[in-house]
């Protein structure tokens, strides 16, 4: 977080020499340590010396001094009706900004009024529509290690809300790497970490905040819970889920300004890690389910199942996505429903249309129990539930809906009351009348009358006025500072009537008033006055009631964002082509078959795409080689979120699709390094692979591409052979690898698991022409240059890397001769000459030629043929090629001067 004081030290040091506002300033400043404060003056929120620095530079406003007895201080501000934009950039910013709103009105107030910190602006806290994105979470998480028995430590408790929804969660996992795949998985805008003590949280795109340590102290974090659920400690699976949550939701309070618990955080959710398909940061990322990896803003997998109509609908698909199922029946009950709307479009369309009327039930109860809602929002409320009996009407006759029919409450009371209560098109302001029904109350109907009644008479005076005196130009008006008056010019001054009083002097004309019109007058204010107060009084007593039955309103919200995202996913399917899957049973082969498979996303953006099969055992260990560009990335992840789909519970892209249920889809796809930390490109993908390899089970799915490529090719090569073997021998997963590495086919021969598929190219001249469609066996080339070619690569440069993988291979050819003829060599028992076999001399002589007859060491011509039969020609670049030969040329040339 940006750190930020109010006013400099000095300034703090002499806050009671300074005048009282400065002062209050100071000590608001004081109380929020950590946070810029901005300060109500008037219509404007006002930062004073650093913070007044700040704001003027983040913001863009102009930074002025104020003037005083007491000195100059820098000073700038933002206006109150517009502070959103301004809010949000310094929140951007990593600001953690404390709002001090005056408490009290200022014509009332007996000297300075009254001002205090109404809520604290964080970036895991914002809860003001003007800051957050329809359908977006906004999560503050804490993470606290487990302590067992004599001190030990066993996992993790990890806590996260959403403070403009009410959504809180909680979950534990082993080990650190699972903190961070959590923490991946929910992207909280803020982690919570105790002051002066070691995080355990690791680094990651959230902002770390600071938090009083005692805040995480088991006897304080079980009191808070108390206030929350009935008995906490049966509640969380460990203390440390009871620590990290007690944490959340006192910041949650904090940033509220709540003394108190917030009320409507009642769903306090336990997740367990084993219960889901787990997907890691680095499947997350490769997938691209959320963020597009390629240049500009391309579509993502959550775009193209993005169906949603309400902002209820998005946040739900997005929780299913990040979060797929592993229980059959749960997955079988969504595409139940999912199936039953595909098969009616009708009734898809209708509950799609209806659903757009929706308005965000969740932040709408938010703002409703934090006494935050105006008017408008319960009119929100109310036609949202409007819409509730034609939803239940649509999906009465469908079967796989009739739990989500059940869960449908109307809550007629609710909506009766706000129908009945708050005017059809309110206005923002609460306090200025015209908020509550006139008939809606008997007292507030006869203030209205008098009120009306009054307007009209003063309607009417004008023209009575007129009649009686004789004065054709006499007017009535209304100020806000006089009130009502007659007017009357200077030349018919002359025929005022004699109970006229004065009340205005003007240049061209007098304004007077007569005792009926002053008690009129006094009727009209009166009533206005206190009808207006009375609408407030009365619609602060609807919003409570209307908050008394949040519970109702989220189990409400739940259910039509179900619905939304059930009717999503049938909408996508329908306009995707996409099929029911198959799941196999828990005690199935756990193979996958596919028929026609499609990646979701890249379809959309191809003008034809070609769909592959898959055709997976349980424990196969499939090896795809083939041309750069031919689709092998592509085929390995649309497997990967075919299944993912499948488990979210989506129709999926294919003719047809038998899966097994996974626990976990892990995928070493790309290069990419890691600066910050520490980590080269290589050094991250063995990171990677590591936790595969500690981690993945027969029920997982692997995706492998081009592991190994980031050191030598004999180390790289040995790396993606043992790695396979290790897959396959040990670990038993589903796995797909792509490579290079054509030696590593060879283990289709050695492993009854192992096969070999290729993506096929056709090739007529220079031009290459990639078919994008898998076969069995493998790759008879890579076609890098060809690729180098079609990329455009200088034609100098294409041509030179020809002649060097000629020359190579030539060379690798001749050496690999005479390797094999020192073998046969060997195989007839040759006696030994000078300790080497006599059949080596001809590798010798092949190559002593080659260097002006030059006598070599054996042993140097044996290292350099093995190098050379080693090298993966066809897949190495012009410069590695020109260095792999520079360097063996080195090593003959010192053996030659030995």
């Amino acid at each position: 977080m940006t750190p930020v004081t109010g006013l400099p030290p000095t300034m703090a040091d002499r806050k009671d020499d300074v005048t009282p506002m400065l002062s209050q300033y100071v000590e608001l400043c004081e109380q929020h340590p950590d946070a810029l404060v901005l300060f109500q003056v008037g219509d404007f929120y006002e930062a004073f010396c650093e913070a007044a620095e700040a704001v003027a530079r983040v913001c863009e406003v102009t930074l002025t001094q104020r003037e005083d007895s007491t000195g100059e201080y820098p000073m700038a501000g933002v206006p109150i009706d517009n502070a959103a934009s301004y809010l949000e950039a310094l929140v951007d910013a990593d600001y953690r900004v404390a709002l001090a709103d005056q408490v009290e009105d200022a014509e009332e107030a007996s000297g300075l009024v009254d001002r205090a910190v109404t809520r604290v602006i964080t970036p895991g806290t914002v809860v003001e529509n003007e800051l957050l994105a329809a359908g977006s979470t906004t999560y503050v998480a804490s993470v606290v290690e487990r302590e067992i028995d004599d001190g030990e430590r066993d996992g993790y408790g990890i806590a996260a809300v959403d403070a403009s929804t009410g959504e809180c969660f909680v979950t534990t996992v082993p080990t650190r790497g699972d903190v961070r795949e959590e923490l991946d998985r929910v992207q909280p805008n803020e982690l919570l970490v105790a002051d002066d003590a070691p995080t355990v949280a690791p680094d990651g795109d959230w902002m770390e905040t600071g938090i009083d340590a005692e805040l995480f102290d088991p006897t304080v974090a079980r009191e808070r819970l108390s206030e929350y659920v009935a008995d906490p400690d049966r509640r969380f699976d460990s203390d440390a889920e009871g620590r990290a949550c007690g944490a959340v939701l006192a910041y949650a309070e904090y940033t509220q300004g709540d003394d108190g618990p917030l009320e409507y955080i009642s769903r306090i959710r336990r997740h367990d890690h084993r219960e889901q398909l787990r997907l890691d940061a680095a499947a997350l990322r490769s997938l691209e389910l959320f963020d597009n990896r390629g240049p500009g803003s391309g579509a993502t997998v959550f775009d193209v199942l993005d169906e949603t109509a309400s902002a209820l609908g998005r946040r739900c698909l997005d929780r299913w996505l990040r979060r797929p199922l592993v229980d059959r029946t749960e997955i079988d009950a969504r595409l139940d429903a999912v199936d039953a709307l595909v098969g009616d479009g009708i009734a898809r369309s209708d509950l799609s249309d209806l659903l757009a009327e929706a308005y965000d039930l969740e932040r709408l109860a938010g703002r409703i129990s934090r006494e935050r809602a105006d008017a408008r929002d319960l009119r929100a409320l109310q036609a949202t539930l409007s819409i509730v009996p034609e939803l239940k009407e649509i999906i009465a006759e469908v079967p796989a809906l009739s739990d989500h029919h059940d869960r449908l409450d109307e809550l007629r009371d609710v909506a009766t009351l706000i129908d009945e209560a708050i005017t059809t098109d309110p206005p923002m302001e609460l306090t200025e009348g015209g908020v509550i029904k006139q008939s809606f109350d008997d007292e507030l109907n006869n203030l209205r009358t008098t009120e009306q009644d009054g307007r009209e008479w003063v309607a009417d005076l004008e023209t009575a006025e007129r009649e009686r005196t004789g004065i054709d130009s006499l007017s009535v008006g209304h100020n806000q500072v006089h009130g009502y008056y007659i007017e009357v010019t200077n030349p018919n001054l002359d025929q005022v009537p004699d109970d006229y009083t004065r009340r205005q002097t003007l240049k061209n004309a007098e304004r007077f008033y007569t005792p009926e019109l002053k008690e009129r007058e006094d009727e009209i204010f009166g009533a206005a006055e206190r009808a207006d107060s009375l609408e407030y009084e009365l619609f602060c007593e609807v919003r409570e009631t209307v908050a008394a039955e949040t519970d109702r309103i989220q189990a409400l919200a739940s259910a039509i964002a179900e619905l939304d995202a059930l009717c999503s996913l049938a909408i996508a399917a329908t306009e995707g082509d996409y099929v029911r899957p198959d799941l196999q049973a828990a005690d199935a082969d756990s193979g996958i078959e596919i028929g026609g498979g499609r990646h979701p996303v890249v379809e959309t953006t191809q003008a034809e795409f070609v769909p592959n099969d898959t055709d997976l055992a349980g424990g196969d260990v499939a090896i795809i080689t083939g041309p750069n560009m031919s689709g092998k990335s592509t085929y390995m992840r649309q497997v990967a979120l075919i299944c993912l789909l499948a488990q979210t519970g989506s129709f999926v892209p294919a003719e047809a699709a038998e899966l097994p249920i996974l626990d976990r889809i892990f995928t070493r796809v790309g290069a990419s390094d890691d600066i910050a930390g520490g980590q080269s490109t290589f050094m991250r993908e063995m990171s990677e692979l590591t936790e595969i390899l500690h981690d993945a089970t027969d029920r997982s799915l692997v995706l492998l591409d081009e592991v190994g490529r980031g050191t030598s090719t004999a180390d790289g090569l040995a790396i993606a052979q043992a790695t396979t073997e290790f897959i396959h021998d040990e670990l038993d997963a589903l796995t797909l690898f792509a490579t290079h590495y054509h030696g590593l086919t060879d283990l289709a021969d050695e492993r009854e698991g192992v096969h070999n598929l290729h993506f096929a190219a056709t090739r007529e001249g220079d031009d290459v022409t990639f078919l994008h469609r898998v076969a069995p066996g493998a790759s008879s080339a890579s076609y890098g240059i060809e690729v180098a070619r079609m990329a455009g690569v200088p034609t100098p440069v294409v041509d030179r890397a020809r002649e060097v993988v000629e020359t190579t291979t030539g060379e690798a050819a001749a050496a690999q001769s005479a390797s094999d003829d020192a073998e046969r060599d060997s195989d007839a028992s040759e006696p030994a000459i000078n300790g080497t076999q006599a059949g080596d001399c001809d590798a010798d002589d092949v190559l002593a030629d080659a260097l002006d007859g030059q006598a070599l060491d054996a042993d140097s011509v044996a290292a350099v043929a093995t190098e050379l039969h080693e090298l993966d020609i066809a897949t190495m670049t012009p410069l590695e090629a020109l260095n792999t030969l520079d360097e063996l040329r080195s090593t003959l040339e010192a053996s030659r001067s030995r």
